[in-house]
Formats: structure tokens, sequence, C-alpha cells
């Protein structure tokens, strides 16, 4: 197709160039002589002075094509780039949760005894956060000039599988609200498919992935940096036939990864779903 339309615009360009010919031609052939056939000198100059002035054209052209005029051939100024706007410590309204609201309401969400009880997704103290947003406005509040700002922030704890939410008053720091929920299993963080993906590569499951990595990109796969990885929610609960090993997902926390080559290829990993709670790889289908 890139031959093709470069074959007709050639063809426009030559028919193009043909009519402009034709047009001078007809030109030099109707237009009269005013001073008759005897003035041949002037006639000489006027036709030196049409080539002088197609010479400056043509000088012109090849200017333009190798940078234009000395200005318009300089280099131009460089960028300058700018630092953003500074951001305040408190949003306003419906604004975004700002760093500094983030990091506060944060500390604010979970109580000393918590953070030493709960357990991260690498096993380590502190319940895994999953998110935090701001919270949505209370119905009786819709009118208010002023509605006061919320941040509802998410966590998982692996030693008791549950998610636990806090909603906090970002105004008075208080937690107005306090959820926890068994069985219920919001999307894996980054953090989560990571893990899942260190498990995989532990794993004697894993060696699919390695090989086909190693076919792929000709040298072995020793470091999940190696790979783009993502990952779903697998529960068991709405499977057919599910492997003994991933018999509690749904009730665990458990990922099915989905794994790319960096810049590269994808890898098909979707049978493979990792158990986070007990830190168990299976197979599926």
């Amino acid at each position: 197709m890139h031959r093709t339309v470069r074959r007709h615009l050639g063809k426009m360009l030559a028919g193009a160039a043909i009519a402009v010919t034709g047009t001078a031609v007809m030109i030099g052939v109707t237009l009269p002589d005013p001073a008759g056939a005897a003035d041949d000198t002037r006639g000489g100059r006027t036709g030196s002075a049409a080539v002088a002035g197609a010479d400056r054209g043509e000088q012109s052209a090849q200017g333009d094509r190798d940078g234009g005029s000395a200005a318009a051939g300089q280099a131009p100024a460089p960028g300058v780039v700018e630092d953003a706007p500074g951001e305040g410590e408190q949003g306003i309204g419906r604004d975004p949760l700002t760093d500094a609201e983030l990091e506060r309401v944060e500390k604010l969400a979970l109580t000393p005894s918590q953070f030493v009880g709960g357990r991260d997704v690498e096993g380590d103290r502190g319940p895994q956060h999953l998110a935090t947003n701001l919270s949505e406005m209370e119905p009786s509040e819709a009118d208010d000039a002023a509605p006061p700002r919320r941040a509802e922030v998410s966590y998982y704890d692996y030693k008791s599988d549950e998610l636990v939410t806090k909603t906090v008053n970002l105004a008075t720091g208080k937690v107005e609200r306090t959820g926890v929920l068994k069985g219920v299993q919001p999307s894996p963080t980054r953090a989560e498919n990571r893990e899942a993906t260190e498990l995989i590569l532990a794993s004697p499951l894993g060696k699919g992935l390695k090989e086909d990595y190693q076919d792929a990109m000709g040298k072995p796969l020793t470091s999940v940096d190696q790979l783009w990885v993502n990952g779903g929610i697998y529960r068991a609960d709405l499977e057919e036939t599910v492997p003994r090993a991933l018999a509690q997902c749904g009730v665990h926390r458990c990922v099915r990864v989905t794994s790319k080559v960096v810049n590269g290829p994808w890898i098909d990993t979707r049978d493979l779903v990792v158990d986070l709670s007990a830190r168990k790889v299976g197979r599926v289908g």
C-alpha cells in the first residue's frame, strides 16, 4: 500500500509539473512582443531575468530544504522544565487526597495492636495495605457547602484472612467506622502479584515458566524483575474441579498470575494459581 501511495503521489507531481510547463509554453506562444521582432536585446534581457529569477527561486527552495534562512536555521532555544505546582497539606472538597493526607490517614487507621498482630503478604508485621481512597459523602451531606473529607483505607490481614476497612475523618483525625469481612477478596496489588510470582519461581511448578523464558529470550529466568506480571483473584467456589492445594481459595487470598517478558512476548501462566495465605502454588485446568 505504501508503494502504491508513492506511485500515485509521483504521478500527481509529474502531472502537475507537465501542467506548469504547458502553461509556460502557452504563455510564451500567445503573448505578443510589444516591441516587435526588432527588439531582440530586450527580449534577451527579459529571458535572462526570468532565468535569474528561476535560479533565485531554486536557491531559495534549496535554502528552505537546508534549514531556511540564517535566523530560521539557528538551533531552537532549549526547553524549560517547570516544577509542578506545590501541593497543599489539605485538599478541599472532592479534591484527590494529597500526599500528606495519604500518609497521615494510613498512620491513623491502624492501632499499634493491629499493626503488631497483623501480617502482610510476605509474613511481616502489619496487615497488607491495599488502597486508600476518598470516601463518598453521606446522603445527608450532599447539600452541605463544605462537607467533611473522609478517607477509606483497606487492608488485608494474612494472619486472620480478613479484609479490614477504616474510614477516617481527615479534619478530626478520628476513625469513624471499621469493617472486618471474611471471604471478600479485592483485586491484588502490585506487591501481591510480585510475591505470587516469587512463589511460582521457587516452586517446582515454575519449571515451565522458566523453560518458556529460556526459549523466548535465550537466557535463564532468575528474577521476577525480568517479567511484567499482573494477577486476578481466584476463588475455588466458582470452579467445578479444584486441586487440593487450592481448595481454600476464596477464604484464603489466591491469585492467578498473568506474565510477560519485559519488552518481550507473553508467557502463558494462567494455569498457575498461588494461595498467598498458605504460600502454596497449584495448577488448574
